[in-house]
């Protein structure tokens, strides 16, 4: 069986809602509920909150995570977990962003689980949306996949060009095989990757394949202040 630990990475400045990670969500930090979702997982050994700013470090520190300091000179979550995963010896590392408040355990246990039964060197989500409306918004980035599963492309534009009953949203949580995510974090990114500003594209752009697992429904992933509030009101009608 293979081992996984799963990583965190957060960082404090954000063009749209700085401080996220420590926004406030029916009075615990975002990046507490995110930790605690992830701590579900039955197939994760281990969860690591990376950071490079102190005040999220002395937040999960005093929630009792295991955080660590990493360089703020990363341009992306993914270099930031490679750090981290740079000291470790697991097989599969997990990467889970830090604005996922809503994660559960089983998801995580099933992105580790697709890597276990292929040979892909990492996996992603996606979820099924009949809006397609929607399917024109550049903030919901859309895949397709050929018929095992595997991704063919993402996008923020319609994808496919006239969705006629739905589309796949790409949720952005990743296992990495740990070999693949340090030589890929090492790499330079790609033409496609900075036109659609898309750090996943690099993989396939660099002729790797990327295992789709397909999920009941898109997660409630917060970009806005406002998005804090649809949470909110979600946790309020779970309970």
């Amino acid at each position: 069986m293979i081992t996984a630990t799963a990583v965190i990475p957060a960082r404090f400045q954000s063009t749209r809602f700085p401080g996220k990670p420590l926004a406030p969500i029916l009075g615990k930090p975002m990046i507490q509920r995110v930790y605690e979702g992830v701590r579900q997982a039955r197939q994760i050994r281990r969860v690591i909150i990376a950071t490079d700013d102190r005040r999220i470090y002395d937040a999960a520190a005093g929630f009792g995570a295991d955080v660590v300091m990493t360089s703020g000179a990363h341009s992306s979550g993914t270099e930031r977990v490679a750090e981290a995963a740079a000291t470790l010896d697991d097989d599969v590392i997990v990467n889970v962003q830090g604005d996922e408040p809503l994660i559960s355990g089983p998801i995580i246990d099933r992105l580790v689980g697709a890597l276990e039964e292929s040979d892909a060197p990492m996996a992603s989500l996606m979820a099924k949306v009949t809006d397609l409306a929607s399917a024109a918004d550049p903030h919901i980035v859309k895949v397709v996949t050929d018929e095992a599963g595997n991704a063919l492309y993402f996008s923020r534009s319609p994808l496919p060009y006239r969705p006629e009953d739905f589309f796949y949203q790409h949720i952005g949580i990743y296992a990495y095989r740990r070999n693949f995510l340090l030589a890929l974090a090492r790499l330079a990114p790609t033409r496609l990757e900075r036109q659609e500003k898309l750090e996943q594209l690099r993989v396939l752009e660099r002729g790797h394949s990327i295992k789709m697992i397909e999920i009941e429904r898109p997660t409630l992933s917060v970009d806005t202040p406002q998005d804090i509030i649809k949470v909110e009101q979600f946790l309020k009608q779970k309970t």
